[in-house]
């Protein structure tokens, strides 16, 4: 079993507005907030920090990117663990990748999780030139090929080179020196509720992650990944189970309504906002009752209640959670979640 631990999703851009009220919602990307945030997570006692992985995301297509943002991020904190969320396997060789990931748990002290994917948005890979296959079976083919490839190059040395001669993927008396500073290697994670990234997860992995779902579909997805674990001969107790969600936290329900409403002040002209009955009565201060379009699959409220939602994930085996928080670029989310959420856990059954 993993201890309950607590991530923060660094803001690398910009989507404003009500459309989908996705974290960061601020008017444009500002870079330096990067490090400030990650450097924030890390004093305030987050577990880990997480960077996105995109080429082009957001306000103006405008994002920073993935590796060498966290680079950065290793360098400016001291103790959180260090991951890319979805790490897109074809933006990078996988040779090339495996030498990056043993730098950087080197430096930073083996602070590194390797949140692996194929990756997501074909219309960036093809914006840049990669590949990127569009049968889903061909996406894994080749991105399961390229994490044997790493498996088997972390364990190179000078008296014994690796050769790999693969479908995709060859390389030659390669070498990869140092090695991770985690050994046998970092954790692996994976994320989505595919099929074949079940059958991923229970040969090679240590975690995996879901994005916002509702609690049925939480547990259904869990389910689906016991069965892959035992088909594998594993218990699923062997997997850190992690929650990837928006959370939109403050001291009252009018505080909420408050951020809400500055969340919808910066909605381009154009895009359509939510209409639903309880979110207008909601945000209009008709009704104290947060509207079913937040709540869902996302934390909202008030510590108390937002320990609440939380309890009921962690019922269902979910250790880890990775929170995009609404507020991001400002402190007062990740403070107060820091300040009356984290410690209440600390008594609260799991």
């Amino acid at each position: 079993m993993y201890p309950l631990q607590f991530g923060y999703c660094v803001p690398i851009f910009a989507w404003p507005g009500g459309g989908l009220f996705r974290t960061p919602n601020i008017p444009v990307l500002q870079p330096s907030v990067a490090i400030e945030t990650a450097r924030l997570a890390d004093e305030l006692g987050y577990d880990s920090i997480w960077v996105a992985d995109h080429l082009m995301l957001g306000k103006d297509q405008a994002i920073l990117e993935g590796w060498t943002t966290l680079a950065a991020i290793a360098g400016a904190t001291m103790r959180a663990k260090l991951g890319i969320i979805h790490q897109a396997h074809f933006f990078r060789h996988p040779a090339v990748t495996t030498k990056m990931i043993a730098t950087l748990d080197q430096l930073s002290g083996g602070r590194f999780i390797y949140f692996a994917d194929t990756g997501t948005r074909a219309g960036e890979h093809h914006a840049y030139g990669l590949n990127y296959p569009a049968d889903i079976d061909a996406r894994m083919a080749d991105f399961l090929e390229g994490l044997e490839l790493t498996l088997a190059l972390w364990q190179s040395s000078p008296e014994r080179p690796l050769t790999f001669g693969g479908e995709y993927y060859h390389v030659k008396d390669a070498i990869c020196q140092p090695p991770p500073l985690q050994q046998p290697h970092p954790p692996i994670w994976f994320g989505e509720a595919h099929p074949l990234t079940f059958e991923a997860v229970a040969r090679y992995g240590q975690g995996w992650n879901s994005v916002p779902v509702g609690l049925a579909q939480m547990e259904q997805r869990i389910a689906a990944l016991r069965v892959a674990c035992q088909q594998a001969g594993r218990a699923v107790d062997e997997i850190e189970i992690s929650y990837e969600t928006q959370i939109l936290i403050a001291p009252d329900h009018e505080a909420v309504r408050d951020q809400l409403r500055a969340m919808l002040a910066l909605t381009p002209p154009g895009e359509t906002i939510p209409s639903d009955a309880d979110f207008t009565a909601f945000v209009r201060g008709e009704s104290d009752s947060y509207p079913r379009y937040l709540t869902d699959a996302w934390l909202v409220g008030t510590p108390a209640e937002v320990i609440a939602q939380m309890q009921a994930y962690i019922k269902l085996g979910v250790c880890h959670f990775m929170l995009w928080f609404m507020d991001a670029p400002e402190s007062a989310g990740m403070r107060l979640f820091m300040e009356q959420v984290a410690p209440a856990f600390k008594t609260l059954p799991q």
